[in-house]
């Protein structure tokens, strides 16, 4: 079975030479997404506002791979300063769940893309979540 590459026009376009997801064997990894509004392909103004549209955008990409964050497996955020990880991780719980969470690392890193403040990627797995 060979990896097939998912897209989806509700996630913002890749800035580079990487597929926006790819789902192989019944799993998908996501590239990191960033706080990019896919209409514009501009940056939301501030860190929840970028928090809030990454998570969205990885929403398209699972539903494009007929998954859901109840499939999510792994997650790992970067972000540029760790003082804003209680507004992020709020906002991570509101839209990921808090009941079987996935596993998840949270990073600081120097800078991000296109001078982003939170860049989020995902694992999931068919299935994971009706276990």
């Amino acid at each position: 079975m060979g990896k097939t590459i998912i897209s989806s026009n509700s996630a913002p376009k890749a800035v580079g030479p990487y597929s926006q997801a790819v789902k192989y064997n019944g799993m998908l990894f996501t590239a990191g997404q960033l706080g990019l509004d896919p209409a514009t392909g501009k940056l939301k103004e501030d860190v929840e506002a970028q928090a809030r549209q990454a998570l969205s955008n990885l929403e398209a990409l699972l539903a494009e791979a007929g998954m859901t964050f109840a499939d999510v497996v792994k997650a790992t955020m970067f972000m540029v300063d760790l003082a804003h990880f209680p507004k992020v991780n709020a906002i991570y719980a509101e839209r990921v769940g808090t009941t079987n969470p996935p596993a998840r690392s949270t990073i600081q890193v120097a800078a991000l893309p296109l001078g982003g403040l939170v860049e989020i990627e995902m694992i999931a797995m068919e299935g994971a979540g009706k276990r």
